[in-house]
């Protein structure tokens, strides 16, 4: 053994979230976190607060591999559990979330010290979404979507037809 060696670990970081569907604010936020650490999982992931997805678990881990192809150190996963204990499963050391408004970060900010208490290894990493994504989210996609409206400026290429097709279908065929 040598002495004096540096022992590297391997700095994982979990970017949680529904992300029904995964929006370019998402994207941002993947792209960076993958800058910062060794291997990013996207963590899709089941959210009792809200009241019901539009796409399957299945469909939204496509979706995302879809568009996460030049992150090579990205990969994806789901969870219906709790954040922390996912942490501890897989050796990640760091939360990463985007913040867009000052009202993310209070329940953000909630949530951090949640999982800090529960799992004293958890830091959680904020980072400020793009100018350009401040006032993007799943649920604006998924209004305009509904309305047969152009989601290009928010969601990639890739997507953009599935996610029009199955929200702006759900409209018509409720009315």
């Amino acid at each position: 053994m040598l002495r004096g060696a540096l022992i590297q670990t391997m700095r994982i970081a979990v970017c949680p979230g529904s992300f029904d569907p995964i929006t370019y604010g998402h994207l941002d936020i993947i792209d960076r976190a993958s800058k910062l650490f060794d291997k990013v999982i996207v963590l899709v992931s089941y959210n009792p607060g809200k009241s019901s997805a539009s796409f399957s678990l299945t469909e939204r881990m496509e979706m995302i591999y879809a568009v996460i192809g030049h992150l090579n150190n990205v990969v994806v996963d789901c969870n219906d559990g709790l954040l922390a204990d996912y942490l501890k499963r897989t050796g990640a050391c760091a939360i990463v979330k985007g913040l867009r408004a000052v009202s993310d970060f209070e329940y953000e900010f909630q949530m951090a010290l949640a999982n800090k208490k529960l799992y004293a290894d958890a830091e959680t990493v904020f980072l400020t979404t793009s100018t350009e994504n401040m006032y993007l989210s799943s649920s604006v996609v998924k209004e305009i979507a509904s309305l047969g409206g152009d989601i290009s400026d928010f969601v990639p290429e890739q997507i953009r037809e599935q996610i029009g097709r199955r929200l702006f279908s759900a409209k018509t065929e409720r009315m």
